[in-house]
């Protein structure tokens, strides 16, 4: 089985890690952050990054050929747990909208930093295509 990297052109270009890895059905999706094309973290707060972070990560999934209907697990490293669960319900309505009503098994961690200081929110997942 050969793996292929998965670095979709929209997104801003990795160094030193891939946005994903497709190996046979399974997607491994690297680490999003808020990240835009332009390398800059969006302003407005947690749930902004939220739906840039999370963007991210459906962006590649799609490029590998997947769905969000694909995601199998997901994990939320936060800066700051409070503030995420205080927008809880917008950061839920926001991922419903992405993504729809089916939620893969998830964790969220609070950690103290990310690997950019103005990042509040890193999301990375597994997925399995045609899991359908």
């Amino acid at each position: 089985m050969t793996n292929r990297t998965v670095n979709p052109e929209s997104l801003s270009k990795p160094s030193g890690y891939a946005h994903g890895i497709l190996a046979g059905n399974t997607v491994y999706l690297g680490g999003q952050t808020a990240l835009d094309k332009g390398m800059n973290i969006v302003p407005g707060g947690i749930v902004e990054q939220f739906r840039q972070a999370f963007s991210n990560v459906l962006t590649t999934l799609t490029e590998a050929g997947g769905q969000p209907q694909d995601l199998v697990s997901v994990t939320i490293y936060l800066t700051d747990v409070d503030d995420y669960m205080a927008n809880g319900r917008e950061i839920g309505r926001i991922w419903r909208e992405m993504a729809g009503s089916e939620y893969p098994a998830m964790a969220g961690i609070g950690v103290t930093r990310l690997w950019q200081k103005e990042a509040l929110i890193e999301i990375q997942g597994i997925a399995v295509i045609g899991n359908r």
